[in-house]
């Protein structure tokens, strides 16, 4: 049970059912439900992809298939996962489009400027390095240190077994404190 709900909160699966209910009813449910894993949703689709736009883009289609799913009068048991799974699956979709367009220089996004250089810099190898990963290893390791789900819990949203799930991200940390060493330790010098 989630410690953040109090008693006149409704269970995610009693607010999902209400989306197949009349406009006003389901349009409060949504809310809620927005409100609740909106920033968990975004914060998994900025980290998979990278930028903003697309995350926020992301998280609207995201909750928009979901509304669809709710209105059809789908049954599900576990909200948040659901709402990771087509959350991946949209980001799968957009990374494989994207691999086929050119992105030209001016459209790149940078950084914060207003945090400390090094602040900065530490950023952008993290997320260069994530972006180096490969995308199983990427997602599993965004799923776990981002979006705080147990094993079982990604296990669940990527369709796999927990061991393999537990394999990924050791790889991935592995991998990451390869590329991140050098940097690193160069950080580090006086």
């Amino acid at each position: 049970m989630d410690p953040t709900l109090t008693m006149l909160d409704p269970a995610d699966q009693d607010l999902f059912c209400q989306l197949s209910a009349g406009d006003i009813q389901a349009q409060r449910a949504l809310s809620v439900l927005y409100r609740r894993y909106a920033q968990r949703i975004y914060t998994y689709c900025r980290k998979i992809i990278g930028d903003g736009q697309v995350a926020e883009d992301l998280l609207q289609d995201t909750f928009v298939k979901f509304f669809e799913a709710g209105r059809q009068g789908r049954s599900v048991e576990n909200v948040p996962g659901y709402l990771l799974t087509i959350a991946r699956n949209l980001c799968f979709t957009h990374q494989v489009r994207a691999k086929r367009q050119f992105v030209p220089f001016e459209d790149v996004h940078w950084v914060d400027t207003d945090a400390p250089y090094e602040q900065r810099e530490l950023l952008q190898l993290i997320q260069a390095s994530l972006e180096l990963l490969p995308d199983e290893y990427r997602e599993a390791f965004v799923l776990r240190e981002y979006n705080g789900l147990s094993y079982a819990e990604i296990a669940d949203v990527i369709g796999q077994s927990v061991d393999l799930v537990k394999v990924r991200i050791f790889r991935a940390k592995k991998k990451l404190r390869e590329i991140l060493a050098p940097y690193l330790h160069d950080l580090n010098q006086p």
